[in-house]
Order: structure tokens, then sequence, then C-alpha cells
């Protein structure tokens, strides 16, 4: 029925406001990387400049109030929020339960998964070892095989549906099977069906700290989606719109965000934090800092963790992992250095004048948070947060083939028809 509504919805949008201007497309746009330019419908989350994500309507710290959580008081159950991303509507603890459920059932590898990723040096970068079993996982798509049999275009959501559960399911087995190949010799870790789906996938991990549960029930929730034009759900977005199954299109999405400007970015994060602790010791003074930091900018380097493409204020989910931090490890150094950072360098920042959003992102805090639990290997960190983009980027897909959306085939242009139509323009 929701489905039929949404698609009533689309068809009345196109037929009575399929003229209607949403802005002007300006050189800048076409140079920028199509900053500020709206080009593409997305319906699980949106941002908002100043206050940040809302996923179907809802801000991180409302998700923290509504939706169901492992323990009193505690951080959100990640099937919430896919729940709530795939429906429009917050989930009851027992619906949220019996997604749990449903997961763990559809969440077996096949043994080839792991012969592809063994068949990788364990040298290879976690990204590409993680991206390799996903294309390994494709093998058994719902929606290549009914595509291939033949169906009406509008079944195609049914098999992605299958899909996308399934693919989420599997994703915690795949990480964590990287994750302890190259850094535990090898030494995987069974699933434990009591657990649900965060705390399991810290299990596996190695990770058995009831803090370190809340820790990944809170992670995978703030990370799993943030609009469509970021790379990653563009990206699967885009391959999705080509009809390729959603394990191709989170293959190709898991790429993207392989890349050092997107979610490589946490790792990076840590890795300078910790040179700051190296060079300059844990009793930093809040001048030193400041000078600390000059030097970097005055380097022609940046300070990882600050800005964002769209955000004009502190990111939100860089402040609910704070909060976390003064419940559960107040006196951790690398935490005090972090706070340090934030008075620090958004005067700087500001003062210096080139920067759009002074101001902490997501990857300013999350590094520093697994590294207290014991989860220390930055190179990994992109691991996790692909995990948990696949319940963002996943909702969207089943939606994009419900919906009916086509192929994305925006037009490009070269120097040269700039150059002519800016004259032209000018004449």
């Amino acid at each position: 029925v929701n489905c039929i509504l949404l698609q009533d919805r689309l068809k009345k949008l196109k037929s009575e406001h399929g003229k209607v201007q949403l802005g002007n497309i300006t050189v800048d746009m076409v140079l920028g990387g199509m900053r500020g330019m709206t080009g593409m419908l997305w319906e699980t989350s949106l941002l908002d400049p100043e206050e940040g994500i809302r996923f179907r309507g809802l801000s991180i710290p409302e998700c923290q109030k509504v939706l169901p959580a492992a323990v009193k008081d505690g951080e959100p159950l990640p099937e919430g929020l896919l729940w709530l991303l795939l429906t429009g509507k917050v989930p009851t603890k027992e619906q949220v339960d019996a997604l749990s459920k449903e997961l763990l059932s559809r969440s077996t590898v096949p043994g080839y998964v792991y012969k592809a990723i063994d068949a990788l040096p364990v040298t290879a970068h976690p990204m590409t070892q993680f991206t390799t079993g996903v294309m390994a996982l494709q093998v058994d798509s719902e929606f290549q095989k009914a595509y291939n049999k033949g169906m009406p275009k509008t079944k195609f959501w049914e098999p992605t549906y299958e899909d996308c559960l399934n693919l989420i399911s599997r994703l915690p087995q795949v990480a964590s099977y990287v994750y302890r190949r190259i850094f535990k010799d090898g030494k995987a870790i069974a699933a434990d069906n009591t657990l649900d789906y965060a705390a399991n996938f810290s299990h596996m991990l190695g990770f058995d700290d009831p803090k370190m549960l809340e820790l990944m029930r809170l992670y995978i929730t703030i990370h799993t989606d943030h609009e469509g034009g970021n790379v990653s759900a563009h990206t699967g977005h885009l391959v999705g719109s080509a009809l390729s199954d959603p394990y191709l299109s989170f293959a190709a999405a898991l790429n993207g965000l392989a890349g050092p400007l997107h979610g490589l970015a946490n790792q990076e994060v840590l890795l300078w934090i910790k040179s700051v602790m190296e060079e300059t010791g844990s009793n930093i003074t809040t001048d030193q800092l400041k000078e600390y930091v000059w030097k970097t900018l005055k380097s022609g380097k940046v300070v990882p963790g600050y800005g964002h493409g769209v955000l004009r204020n502190t990111d939100p989910r860089y402040s609910c992992q704070r909060e976390f931090a003064l419940k559960y490890l107040p006196e951790d150094p690398l935490f005090q250095l972090v706070s340090k950072l934030y008075e620090v360098v958004p005067p700087i920042l500001t003062e210096l004048g080139k920067v759009k959003n002074p101001w902490p992102n997501v990857d300013a805090h999350s590094g520093v948070l697994l590294n207290h639990f014991g989860l220390t290997e930055a190179r990994y960190y992109t691991v996790l947060f692909g995990v948990s983009r696949s319940i963002g980027i996943g909702s969207q897909l089943i939606w994009d083939r419900a919906l009916g959306l086509p192929l994305e085939r925006p037009k490009s242009v070269t120097m040269e028809w700039l150059e002519n139509h800016c004259k032209k323009v000018a004449a």
C-alpha cells in the first residue's frame, strides 16, 4: 500500500509540477563538483546545512529517543533505523527483534566468498578485501536471476529487496573475516546468534565489552545514510539506475567510499591525532595546540575531520559521539585532545577565511572511540563505515526500483562549450 501511494505521489509530481524550476545552474557548479546543484531524488534522508541529517524526518537526537535500544537508555539498534528507512515508520521493539532474527536467518556466507578474499595478499587494503567479498556474494543475486528469467518492471523492487536484506545481513561476517585475516592471524570468531546485528559484528571482530557493543550500535546507526549526493550514496544510486543488482551497485559505492576525500577520512583523522600526541605529548596546552594547528595549515596541509561539503555547523554525528565519550571515556587522553581541538580549530579556520565550514564532521571523533576500546587498526575503519552505509544505500535502492526511477544520465560539456556559452550570455 505504501509503495502504491508513493508511486502515485511521484506521478502527480511529474504531471503537475514537472516543469517547475529548482534553481539556476552556474559555471561554478559545473566546475565545482556539482556542489549546491539539486539533481536527484533520495527518500531515506535529507541533510540540512545547519541542523544536519534527518532520517525520514527524524534528527539523530530524536532517533536516539524513539528507536528501540538493546539496553535501557542505550543507543538505538541499527535494525530500528533500517526499518525506519525502509518504511518511514518508527518500529516497536518487537518489530526490531523480528527484523534482527530475519537478518540472522539470511546471514550465512558461502565458502567461495572467503576463498575469493583468501586469493588476495594479506597485505591488500581492508577495503580491497571487503569489496572483493561483496563481489563474490553477487553470485547469489536474486535480482540478476529474476531479471534473466524475465519479469515486469513493477516487480523489480521485490528481488532488489531480497538482495539488499541478504547483503546487509552478510556484511558483518565478511567484514569481520577481513579484520581477523589481516590483524589477528586469520583466527575467525563464530557468530553469536543471541546478539543483535551490531553487537554480533563487534563480537565477531573480537570485542565483547558491553560499552563497545553500545558504541558499535551507535556507530552503525549514525553512519547509515547522509542523503544521496555523497560519493558512495550517489555511486550506488547511479550504478543501480543501470539495473545493476544491489551487489554490483554497493561494490561500486564501496570503491567510492575508499577514497581519501570520503570514507578514508576517518582513518586519516586518528593517525593525525596520534601524530599530534607523539610530537607534543599528552599535556599540550591550548596555546601550544593553536601553534601546532597553524603550523599544519601554513605547511599546505589540512586539519582532517573539519569541514563538510554541505554542513555549515557542527555535525550532529560528531556531537552524539562526543556525548558517548563524555559518558564512557572522559579521561581518555586522545578524547581530551579531540576536545581541545574542538575549542581551537574552528576559530583558526574562521580566521583563515578560506573554509565555508570550520566545524568538525563525523570523522573527527569516531576513530578515537574505536581506538579506546581496542580497535586500534585505523586502516580498517572505512570497512566499518561500509557495513553501516549498506543500510542507507540498500534501503534507497529498493525504493529506486519500487518508484521506477530511470537511468541517470546528466549532460556534460567541454571548457570550449562553457567559454562560448559565457561569451553569448555576455554579448
